[in-house]
């Protein structure tokens, strides 16, 4: 059993075990495949199938204008592969989306109903016409098959700087706006990764990773295919990569100590140690090791250079994306086993149309041979029946159907009978407001507050009847308002009346003299 067909085996496995997730997700909704809830509606889907999914894509951009702009011609020979990998991580994050989307069959509203004032506005319309460019960079391949497809093919070569150069403006653009996501949450994300430089750190981040997925697919393909490793243009492209991963480094540092938040560092908190986690798999040590040549040319090293910076930076987004959100009074969230089969199948199917690609069209130089196509095997037999197969093809199609089928009926079986069902909408009774027991207050937004025990307060000066002792005053038609509805500074006194609010329709749109009958006194 050869490698390929063994690695195939389990690639249709895991998409029949998210085939199963997926039907329950778009049946029953989100509820019954996600542990996400009101106070973390971003987890997983988020940060890896998009956030990263865009991220790992970045090669795509970064060979072809290494190639086509830059004019380094030794580095064609992977300019292909590269295009393909960019093009099925953007299909790949569109069906991700699909998926964490509540309402998926809206998301042609984004095209009709415009609000450029959205970083996702900007992000969405990127993605889509990033992803028109890559299907027209990548058609000539196949289009090479065709001889009906010969003029399409040559009017697209002729266009090919053009769409090299949308290409690299568009991922420019997407690639920054997806960190400009969570400049508008300064409270939520954690100070360690919070930053108003995340756009340029997503987009810097993102070329040192799409460095890293181009020599991850290169030598993973290599030992699938029995190929010759391309050691020494990866080396190089590694000598690139070194100066990215540095510059990543001393941006993210530099940002906490002008920012005055180097004393996070060494806090006591779990995030801290995921924090140094991170930066070690992301940056620290595939820069070390590809900052020594005798490292940086070495096959075996190279696999572990490429593993660690792609695994640290998708940590990154996926930290970002929710993961270390602070969520006061909330339980942390965790992906549930659904999330994590709906990521891994999406990936996989990008993974078996990439190898269908490679071995039905030249996406390399030589076209790699699979085993089980060769017509020139016998047929194959079931031992037990001695019953006939079929051509080694049809028989592995038959294999890969019966694993998917398996697998399949797995993921029915280990979904919960209480999940899936539907009652309806549930009936949520409106409740007068309450305070809660215990509060994290900080009037002035400074990051510097202190945990007010609220319900202790109250018991504590006499029940109900002791909330007039703070909120003495209410507005119209109001109970227990806020205090920082009339306190408008934290250490000076506030005029509690607001001829203004008065003065407008819903205060009753009152004129100077309904108050002052005498004059102003």
């Amino acid at each position: 059993m050869n490698r390929v067909y063994t690695f195939k085996t389990i690639l249709w496995m895991i998409l029949g075990l998210g085939a199963a997730v997926a039907t329950a997700r778009f049946i029953f909704g989100l509820g019954v495949t996600t542990n996400l809830s009101d106070t973390t509606p971003w987890g997983l889907w988020i940060g890896f199938d998009v956030m990263g999914g865009v991220a790992l894509a970045a090669g795509g951009f970064i060979l072809t204008a290494t190639v086509y702009i830059f004019r380094l011609e030794k580095f064609h020979g992977i300019v292909r592969p590269a295009v393909l990998t960019a093009f099925l991580g953007y299909v790949a994050v569109a069906v991700g989306l699909l998926f964490d989307l509540g309402l998926p069959w809206n998301i042609w509203h984004m095209i009709i109903f415009w609000n450029p004032h959205s970083p996702l506005f900007e992000v969405g319309w990127c993605v889509m016409l990033y992803l028109t460019v890559l299907l027209l960079e990548f058609f000539p391949v196949p289009a090479e098959e065709f001889g009906k497809l010969a003029k399409i093919r040559n009017f697209l070569l002729r266009l090919r700087l053009p769409l090299v150069i949308a290409g690299i403006a568009l991922s420019t653009l997407h690639q920054s706006s997806l960190g400009s996501l969570f400049l508008i949450m300064p409270y939520n994300v954690h100070p360690l990764w919070y930053s108003p430089l995340l756009p340029v750190l997503f987009f810097i981040s993102a070329v040192s990773l799409g460095i890293m997925m181009v020599s991850f697919e290169s030598k993973f393909t290599s030992w699938l295919y029995h190929r010759q490793p391309e050691t020494n243009l990866l080396a190089k492209l590694g000598g690139a990569a070194r100066w990215v991963f540095l510059i990543y480094l001393a941006v993210r540092f530099i940002d906490l100590a002008v920012r005055g938040q180097l004393g996070h560092l060494s806090g006591g908190e779990w995030q801290v140690r995921m924090f140094w986690v991170e930066i070690a798999i992301a940056a620290v040590i595939p820069m070390v090791l590809l900052f020594i040549p005798r490292i940086r040319t070495s096959p075996a090293w190279q696999w572990v250079i490429a593993l660690s910076g792609i695994t640290g930076i998708v940590l990154n987004r996926i930290n970002v994306g929710g993961l270390v959100h602070i969520n006061r009074g909330e339980t942390l969230y965790f992906p549930s086993w659904t999330e994590i089969t709906i990521s891994a199948s999406v990936v996989a199917a990008a993974a078996l149309v990439f190898l269908f690609m490679v071995e039905r069209f030249k996406v390399w130089e030589k076209r790699p041979a699979d085993p089980n196509a060769d017509p020139k095997k016998i047929p194959e037999f079931d031992f037990a029946s001695k019953a006939s197969l079929g051509t080694p093809a049809v028989a592995s199609r038959t294999r890969y159907s019966l694993g998917f089928i398996i697998a399949a009926a797995i993921g029915f079986a280990l979904l919960s009978n209480k999940s899936l069902s539907s009652a309806g909408a549930e009936s949520l009774p409106v409740e007068e407001a309450r305070g809660w027991n215990t509060m994290w207050i900080d009037g002035d937004f400074d990051g510097d507050g202190v945990d007010f025990p609220h319900a202790q307060h109250i018991e504590k000066n006499g029940g109900d009847a002791s909330c007039a002792l703070c909120h003495h005053y209410n507005l119209p038609q109001d109970r227990c308002s806020g205090c920082y509805s009339c306190h408008r500074d934290m250490y000076q006194l506030s005029d509690a009346f607001r001829h203004d609010w008065h003065a407008s329709s819903e205060g009753g749109a009152l004129r100077c003299f309904d108050c002052h009958q005498q004059g102003l006194t």
